[in-house]
């Protein structure tokens, strides 16, 4: 996400639209290059079904995963309290779950940027202001 942020308009920044673009490159980005990535950490998520140790270790990462992008969302001035990331993570990981696991040439920018910004509003209710 960092080089997303790097690319894009500074005018926008902070902004749940700005958060909502970057999500959206970041989706595009893991259901795209990051593809093969993606699908094995699904399997493992269901493997951990399985195995407790796995899902332990899953969880774990799972807590670790929300604290950083509470964290990173304030490094980059992002619009999205600490307490809405727990949503925000799920939405997005049911997003890449939809889109690795359908068919790659689905897969594009103006759906990412659709499901980027229903996942910032879902996720924080004050983006729902948006005009």
């Amino acid at each position: 996400m960092d080089d997303i942020a790097r690319t894009e308009d500074p005018a926008s920044s902070g902004t749940h639209e700005h958060a909502s673009q970057l999500i959206a490159q970041s989706l595009l980005r893991a259901a795209g290059e990051h593809r093969e990535r993606y699908l094995a950490v699904f399997e493992l998520r269901l493997e951990g079904l399985r195995r407790p140790a796995v899902a332990a270790a899953l969880d774990e990462l799972f807590r670790r995963s929300q604290a950083f992008t509470a964290g990173h969302h304030a490094a980059l001035h992002l619009e999205i309290p600490p307490e809405s990331v727990p949503v925000l993570l799920t939405l997005y990981g049911g997003a890449l779950f939809t889109l690795v696991t359908g068919p790659a040439a689905a897969v594009g920018p103006e759906l990412t940027r659709e499901l980027a910004a229903g996942i910032v509003r879902a996720a924080v209710p004050a983006a729902n202001e948006w005009t």
